[in-house]
């Protein structure tokens, strides 16, 4: 018995199970068949003589009834086992089917890789196409494909013409990978979405792209990426429950729009040790609502960062610990309805920060422990009700500081144990605190 059922195991790796000889299995299901016919006449003859003994006068027992009920349970037990069998042989159709189509898509997988390695641009345009198609067909390993073409951004890559390893056609390979996956990020409820997917962009190179109208539902990085040249859009974007980093990345002469986009529940965009030295990075009209936008410890040189008219709700910008080397912060036009602006430990050097007819309804806006050596924090024509403007601990060398044809209905600025050396401060309707 032990050797059979060493037999009936398959190897490991195999799908086709290893069955047992015929010249085995028939003896035994003739012998099983013989004594389950023999136990089971018994028993009904058993069953129908104590019947045949309850009644009065006793009658003798039928045997043509015992025959007809043991044929009948036999027959049925036969039909049972009929429709486990197949039973069991659909099952294994249907694994057969299941792998032939594991196959086939393997197949695709291999073809759609080898096309995007190809040394002519037409062929990796046909790869990218591919390899997107089969992840729509193959849930399974959507992810797996998704990884495929974000390696390919990843790949080093030299925009211009004339420079050595520039690859004819590569700029519009790349631009149609960025396509294809922003096409995916559309609608979170279609069946072939990728938007509870993960997005590993870590030090690719931007020269355009547009992710316009796109939902980022889990995890995408930009870590280390290069935005130069061309303009990259994420317009009307949704940020949600995840998290979107370009931390360490390098904005220098590309414009990144993020113009009507929206950080909602739980999500956040990180700018984290990130370099502005030229463009812009938009994020005008911009909604946040139980979401973050972070800027910690960013270099500003020159650059732009741009939140004019967004709608501010609860949650946090922040800019704490960055570094203003003649790089603007516009916050024009912008509401404040509970969110806040952090500025604490901050750095100016020559750097704007313009609130310019903002409405600060309610949040605050922290410069603690900022330093100001040069450069304009504009409040002109902001209006307050309610928020909260603090300098706690902050040094002001130079610079300008200005609250003109501001509107105060409610809200305070407050200078708590900060120091000033020359700088200058229209107040506008704020009283002039003593000792400054």
């Amino acid at each position: 018995m032990a050797s059979l059922l060493r037999r009936r195991q398959a190897p490991r790796g195999r799908y086709t199970p290893n069955l047992w000889s015929v010249w085995v299995v028939a003896p035994l299901a003739l012998i099983v068949v013989g004594v389950l016919s023999f136990g089971l006449y018994h028993g009904v003859y058993g069953l129908l003589a104590d019947a045949a003994r309850s009644e009065k006068p006793p009658k003798p027992v039928n045997i043509n009834d015992v025959i007809k009920t043991t044929v009948t349970v036999l027959t049925l037990a036969g039909a049972v086992l009929a429709g486990i069998y197949a039973y069991r042989k659909q099952l294994l159709s249907e694994g057969d089917a299941h792998r032939a189509d594991a196959s086939q898509l393997a197949d695709r997988y291999t073809t759609a890789a080898e096309q995007l390695g190809h040394d002519q641009a037409a062929v990796r345009l046909a790869g990218v196409y591919a390899l997107a198609r089969l992840a729509d067909d193959w849930e399974e390993q959507r992810q797996v494909c998704i990884d495929v073409l974000c390696a390919y951004l990843r790949m080093p890559y030299e925009p211009e013409d004339t420079a050595v390893g520039h690859k004819e056609g590569e700029r519009e390979v790349r631009l149609t990978i960025i396509r294809v996956i922003c096409d995916h990020l559309q609608r979170p409820d279609a069946p072939t979405s990728w938007c509870d997917h993960s997005f590993d962009f870590t030090g690719a190179t931007f020269d355009g792209g547009d992710f316009s109208g796109a939902h980022f539902r889990h995890l995408a990085l930009f870590r280390n990426a290069n935005f130069s040249h061309d303009d990259v859009h994420f317009s009307r974007a949704t940020f949600s429950n995840g998290m979107t980093s370009f931390d360490n990345a390098t904005f220098n002469g590309s414009n990144v729009s993020f113009h009507n986009a929206t950080v909602s529940d739980g999500g956040m965009v990180t700018f984290n040790q990130a370099t502005f030295s030229a463009g812009r990075i938009l994020f005008g009209r911009v909604t946040l609502n139980d979401g973050n936008i972070d800027f910690y410890n960013a270099t500003l040189s020159g650059g732009n960062i741009d939140f004019r008219y967004a709608t501010l709700g609860e949650g946090d910008v922040t800019f704490h610990g960055a570094v203003l080397n003649g790089g603007d912060v516009n916050f024009r036009g912008a509401k404040l309805k509970g969110g806040n602006v952090d500025f604490s430990n901050a750095m100016f050097s020559g750097g704007n920060v313009n609130f310019n007819a903002a409405r600060l309804n309610q949040g605050d806006v922290s410069f603690d422990n900022a330093t100001l050596n040069d450069g304009i924090l504009n409040f002109y024509e902001t209006t307050f009700n309610g928020s909260d403007v603090k300098f706690h601990n902050a040094t002001f060398n130079g610079g300008t500081v200005h609250f003109n044809d501001a509107t105060l209905n409610s809200g305070t600025v407050s200078f708590n144990n900060a120091t000033f050396n020359g700088t200058t401060i229209d107040w506008g309707p704020f009283p002039q605190p003593s000792g400054i």
